[in-house]
Parts: C-alpha cells; sequence; structure tokens
C-alpha cells in the first residue's frame, strides 16, 4: 500500500506540473497563429478566444499523451537518481512491479486521450471551421468598422462611417465603388442597414452620387459637364448589398465526420482518418509502456538527458502515425495491418524492453580491445 501511494503521488504532481507548462506553450502557439489569421482577414478578431479553445482542445490527445509519458519518466528516473529504486528492489520489488501501479494511475487519462479522439476532435474541427466559413461569408456591410476605411471582400468597394456610428445606423457615410466601366463615389449625410428576404438594404439620406465613366463618353452628355462624369443629389438611395448566404460545411471532408460516420463509410480517406483517431488512442498506452521501460538514471549524465531522449522518440512516433495515416489514405496499406504494425510493434518492443530490464538480460557485449590485443600475438 505504501508502495502505490507514494508512486501515485508523485506521479500525479509531476503530471500536473508537466501538464501546465505544455498547456501554456500550446496557448502561446495557438495564441500567436490565431491573432496572424485574425490579421490577415482570416479570422474574426472577436473570436480570439472561441478559435483558441477549440484549437487547444483538438490538441488535448497529444498534450495529454506527452505530459503523461515525460511525468511517468521523470518519476521513475528520480526514484533512480536518488538511489530509492534500490530499496524498492531490495524489498522484492522488480521494475516490472512498477507497470501495474503506472496503469492503474494513468487509465483515467488514457479515457479522456481516448474520448478526445475519437469524438472531441472532429467537434472542434467542426466548430472551428463554421467560424471561419461565417466570418468569410459575411456581408461587406459587416466588415465595416466605425472610424476606418474598409474594403469589401472582393476588393471592389471601400466604406467610411462616422466613428460615432450605431449598429445598424450611421453618419458621414463614403462609400467609393469601381468596376470595369466606371468608377462611382457616394457620400450621404446618414444611411441605415435593412435586414430583407433577397440580403441587406442600405438605406442613404441627403447625399450625393458622382459616377465617372471609364470608356469614352457618349454623345447626350449635359451642358457644361465633363464629358463622363455624372453629378446627381438624392434624398433617399436604397442598394442591396449583398445576398442572403448560408453557411454550410462541407459534408464529404472527413476530418469533420463522427468516428461512427467514418466507419460506416470505408473510403480511403476516411480509412486514413481513422488510422489518426485510432494512432491518438493506441499512442498513450504505448508510450506508457515505454515510460516504464526507458525508466533510468546515470550519475554521470546530466537530468535532461532522458528528457530530450523521450521528446525525441515522441517526435518521431507522431511523424510515423502522420506517415501512416498518409499510406493508408493513398492506399499503400490497410487499416488494421497498419495499426498492427505500428502500434503493436512499437508496444511489443515496450513490452520485450522492460521484460528484459525485470528479468535481467544483458546484451552480449564484444570485447574490441582484447580482440585487438590478441590479433599481433595470433600473428606472431
Amino acid at each position: 500500500m505504501l508502495f502505490q501511494s507514494s508512486l501515485r503521488k508523485e506521479l500525479a504532481r509531476s503530471f500536473g506540473a508537466t501538464l501546465v507548462v505544455l498547456i501554456t506553450i500550446i496557448l502561446t502557439i495557438v495564441l500567436i497563429r490565431t491573432l496572424g489569421l485574425a490579421a490577415r482577414g482570416q479570422a474574426d478578431p472577436q473570436d480570439v478566444i472561441l478559435l483558441m479553445a477549440y484549437a487547444t482542445l483538438g490538441r488535448l490527445p497529444t498534450i495529454l499523451s506527452l505530459s503523461l509519458f515525460i511525468a511517468i519518466l521523470s518519476t521513475l528516473s528520480r526514484l533512480y537518481r536518488d538511489s530509492e529504486m534500490v530499496v524498492w528492489f531490495a524489498s522484492g520489488r522488480g521494475l516490472g512491479s512498477f507497470l501495474g501501479p503506472v496503469l492503474r494511475f494513468a487509465w483515467p487519462t488514457l479515457l479522456v486521450i481516448a474520448l478526445s479522439a475519437l469524438w472531441l476532435w472532429p467537434w472542434t474541427n467542426e466548430k472551428t471551421q463554421d467560424l471561419r466559413n461565417r466570418y468569410q461569408q459575411r456581408s461587406d456591410l459587416d466588415r465595416i468598422a466605425p472610424g476606418q476605411f474598409q474594403e469589401s471582400s472582393d476588393g471592389s468597394r471601400v466604406f467610411f462611417i462616422d466613428r460615432n456610428s450605431q449598429e445598424k445606423s450611421g453618419n458621414d457615410i463614403f462609400i467609393a465603388a469601381r468596376d470595369a466601366q466606371s468608377r462611382t463615389v457616394v457620400t450621404a449625410r446618414a444611411g441605415r442597414i435593412e435586414a430583407t428576404a433577397s440580403g441587406q438594404l442600405l438605406t442613404l439620406e441627403g447625399g450625393q452620387r458622382m459616377e465617372i465613366q471609364e470608356g469614352p463618353a457618349g454623345a447626350g452628355g449635359e451642358p457644361g459637364k465633363t464629358p463622363g462624369l455624372r453629378i446627381s443629389q438624392f434624398d433617399s438611395y436604397g442598394a442591396l448589398i449583398g445576398e442572403a448566404k448560408t453557411t454550410t460545411l462541407d459534408a464529404t471532408s472527413f476530418k469533420f465526420l463522427s468516428t461512427w460516420d467514418l466507419m460506416q463509410t470505408p473510403s480511403r480517406p476516411n480509412q486514413g482518418e481513422l488510422a489518426w483517431r485510432f494512432g491518438l488512442t493506441l499512442s498513450g498506452l504505448s508510450l506508457v509502456l515505454l515510460a516504464v521501460a526507458m525508466a533510468h538514471a546515470n550519475p554521470r549524465a546530466g537530468r535532461s538527458g532522458r528528457l530530450i531522449l523521450a521528446i525525441f522518440i515522441f517526435l518521431v512516433y507522431s511523424n510515423l502515425m502522420t506517415l501512416s495515416q498518409n499510406w493508408v489514405s493513398l492506399g499503400w496499406i490497410g487499416l488494421l495491418p497498419m495499426v498492427l504494425l505500428l502500434h503493436g510493434g512499437f508496444m511489443a518492443v515496450a513490452l520485450l524492453w522492460l521484460l528484459g530490464r525485470h528479468s535481467g538480460w544483458a546484451l552480449p557485449r564484444i570485447e574490441w580491445r582484447a580482440r585487438r590485443r590478441a590479433a599481433p600475438e595470433a600473428t606472431a
């Protein structure tokens, strides 16, 4: 009981500290990337917090797997470094006896990883794409910011309204539009936006409209006016700005489909996505087994040696998962053979390594110095 309780408490402390550090790093990276999307006009600045939350939740399986891997490895390595492992070994505890308490500690996290990979991952992808689609499909009037010159989505119009304007109405309005044949400048004292079945209707009051023809001026120009220039005054002027749009997601995109839908339609892209989701689920268990097998401490080496090796193994494992997803999507390998080959092989290597260290197996060593010394004697 003392053995399991002390090990679980230290694992919990190490896991919590590692999780906080990794989430902080991920949030910083996601914040920089999301602010870049908002600056380029690909995301709504008001949705930055939501996009950050969805991106972090989508990366939750990777964060939890890496946190669990580092926590177990660092905790068991500390036991070696402080000679506590020698005490447990002298009490009849081998390295394999640590596997049971570690798995009992890790199974709730492994369950969360599985739920996140199979259910939360497609949900966050769908919500993120939904926010981007709604922002990209907004009308030109929704892009207007009071006190700023704002360009329309296609670059054909420039809008300006007074900074003290309300949400659906404004004062001191300026609109400049240009097409292949003419340029139009409209100024108005006030205006308002009305929603109709066909789209959004912009109604201007007390303004002036000036139209300049780019092509040759017609023969019917007004006397005293420059050819190709038309100026008109208006008390009320209405224009339909943008058609009514509906926001839809691409139902054929495999990243937005649920795991059950992917299994019901086993196409190559869907199989590749299943390989990625199942890989996230199985990688957590594989890393737990590998962390117990790797636990060791060399007094002559620094404390960061094992950590660097753990991060390197995690990166290699993640890249192999991405590569296997592409192979399954291209049809080079089936889903089940890929899972057995990559994740089953990884677990088998981890279990053999753990069994060898628990049983005290030693690799055969080749005494090169003795052979080099014996070679001249044999020649003589």
